[in-house]
């Protein structure tokens, strides 16, 4: 990631806009098919067929080696998990991280889906990190400074709600890379850092955790999991700084339509 900060036109903020609606809707694709039983790695092919049957190319696929469309990860495991041969049951909760590019410009979202028993500790977790997904996005607007999105996220989900807050992944701004600077960080002080300006593109990430915010590295060198096994959740929208009010990117309206119609699965809202 580059320290420079490149702040998009209105018609490059359109172009990820559609990138960005790709990933979502390629989301919404994969949990019409998210059920006990099925395989992370059958998820992982029809994200990519859907991905390349509109246009794009999945980007997260061969980015630093990551050998997969989507970043799948179950339960415990917080982000970045490889899709494989292994079951999904019920009661587990499933972070789907995807992105696209299109038209030279990338798009990032993650979404946590909880299956049918998922135990009420764990929805209330996926819940309130959603919710402070909203708090963060609420002070991206210009004016304001990184440290006041990071510090809404805190303030919600590990003061007010006694969850960790994982301190060693962030988001970070997008754009023609999938990691731009600046870090947009999940945690932090009110008033402190990068002033935010009109077309800044950002992509804001909680990775929250029901219990201790440390986290550790799998063997594989990619899987990120809690350090003591308990469910995580991670939600992510990309967005655009605008006077006011932040203008989201990409949309969680039809994977939410998804979950409506999918028996399999539980809706968190």
């Amino acid at each position: 990631m580059s320290g420079t900060i490149y702040y998009k036109t209105d018609e490059e903020i359109e172009l990820i806009r559609k990138s960005s609606l790709l990933v979502t809707e390629t989301i919404a694709e994969v949990g019409k098919h998210v059920k006990a039983g099925v395989t992370t790695l059958d998820l992982d092919k029809i994200a990519e067929t859907f991905i390349r049957d509109h246009g794009a190319i999945p980007a997260f696929k061969g980015y630093a080696d990551f050998p997969n469309t989507l970043c799948t990860s179950v339960n415990h495991h917080v982000v970045h998990g490889i899709p494989n041969k292994e079951s999904i049951k019920e009661g587990d909760v499933l972070s789907i991280d995807c992105g696209t590019i299109m038209n030279g410009f990338y798009g990032d979202s993650a979404y946590t889906y909880a299956l049918q028993g998922t135990d009420e500790e764990t929805m209330k977790l996926l819940k309130t990190t959603l919710a402070s997904l909203y708090r963060g996005i609420e002070k991206a607007v210009v004016g304001n400074r990184l440290g006041d999105i990071g510090y809404a996220i805190q303030q919600l989900a590990e003061i007010e709600s006694g969850y960790g807050v994982v301190r060693d992944l962030v988001g970070h701004g997008i754009g023609r890379a999938l990691h731009e600077s600046p870090e947009v960080p999940n945690f932090g002080k009110r008033g402190k850092g990068l002033k935010l300006l009109n077309g800044l593109v950002i992509a804001i990430e909680p990775m929250v955790n029901l219990g201790d915010k440390r986290v550790t590295v799998s063997s594989d060198g990619w899987t990120v999991a809690t350090i003591d096994q308990k469910a995580s959740a991670h939600y992510e929208h990309t967005l655009a700084v605008r006077k006011g009010e932040a203008d989201i990117l990409s949309s969680f309206k039809p994977i939410e339509e998804v979950i409506k119609n999918n028996p399999d699965l539980q809706d968190i809202n």
